[in-house]
């Protein structure tokens, strides 16, 4: 009998002492979505309204926080109700498409960090060419290409799923990744693991060898300029670095804890298979708001007017 043919849902497995701790869990990832919700839209809201901040550096803060967001709602609103129900359960196209949604914002995420290593290289080693190779109009391609092309790569790992027949139906982990979904299939799957590395590597080694060669650059420049010139570089790279750092060692935690069957308690596997929907999007719009002084301070001023209207 092919059993493939009656898989139309899975089960998540991936909680830990549910029965237990099933309203501490929720109340601590609603939390924690409703925090990451708070701290991004400030930041973006704070952008948005502002005309002096309509700059393409601060234009691509508010995409790299868009994104985060997005990223987040592919994970927070199923999770909230696995932790109420009493059966995880998901239909096999939702845990595609959720799959599909996460890792299309995870490489998009790698895409605008390259796309602001790229603009704070021509600010500082190209200052007079900036205005001419940093356009609205490239703004703007430049996002389009952030997002259409990972989600063009992962569309085709989507029809690539597709194509599999389905024989298991239990997912150990508390969200749908591509891995754990090729994983249930039945026969040869090595074909979606080979366009699994490959969009891996697509996804992360461009941006990162890109974003490396920007700062060597911006370095070099720095270590023959003033005190000063050096100062305002590293305000504004500053940010940039910290989320780079902290994206790509949570993505590795994460790749970890998916591709490799590791020895570890269950708690700790399911820590580590979240904190990259957690951290990065903390983070980084803590680090955009305090670090670079016109954000700051325009968030100084909406909140001294909410508290003295006078103000």
């Amino acid at each position: 009998m092919d059993y493939s043919t009656n898989i139309t849902y899975l089960i998540l497995e991936g909680h830990v002492d549910l029965k237990k701790y099933r309203y501490i869990y929720f109340i601590i990832a609603l939390m924690v979505y409703l925090l990451i919700i708070c701290c991004n839209t400030v930041v973006i809201s704070v952008i948005y309204t502002n005309k002096h901040l309509h700059e393409p550096m601060y234009i691509f803060v508010a995409a790299l926080l868009c994104n985060c967001l997005f990223g987040t709602t592919g994970l927070y609103p199923k999770l909230l109700s696995d932790l109420l129900s009493e059966s995880q359960v998901v239909s096999l196209q939702a845990c595609v498409f959720q799959a599909f949604f996460i890792y299309t914002c995870g490489s998009s995420e790698f895409t605008l960090l390259s796309v602001m290593a790229y603009d704070r290289y021509v600010s500082i080693c190209k200052p007079l060419q900036y205005a001419t190779l940093v356009k609205m109009s490239t703004v703007k391609k430049l996002l389009f290409f952030s997002w259409f092309l990972p989600s063009c790569e992962n569309s085709v790992g989507v029809i690539l799923t597709f194509q599999l027949q389905f024989c298991k139906f239990r997912i150990h982990r508390i969200y749908c990744d591509n891995y754990s979904i090729v994983k249930l299939g039945c026969g040869d799957i090595s074909l979606n693991n080979l366009y699994g590395l490959f969009v891996l590597t697509v996804a992360v080694f461009p941006p990162v060898v890109f974003i490396v060669f920007s700062y060597i650059r911006i370095l070099t420049v720095c270590v023959k300029s003033s005190k000063d010139f050096r100062r305002k570089a590293l305000q504004t790279c500053l940010p940039h670095l910290l989320s780079l750092v902290s994206f790509t060692l949570t993505s590795c935690f994460e790749v970890i804890s998916s591709r490799f069957e590791l020895n570890m308690p269950n708690i700790v596997a399911m820590i580590m298979s979240v904190e990259i929907f957690v951290i990065p999007p903390l983070i980084n719009p803590l680090i955009y708001g305090l670090k670079l002084q016109e954000i700051f301070n325009r968030i100084k001023k909406m909140t001294r007017r909410k508290i003295d209207p006078s103000f």
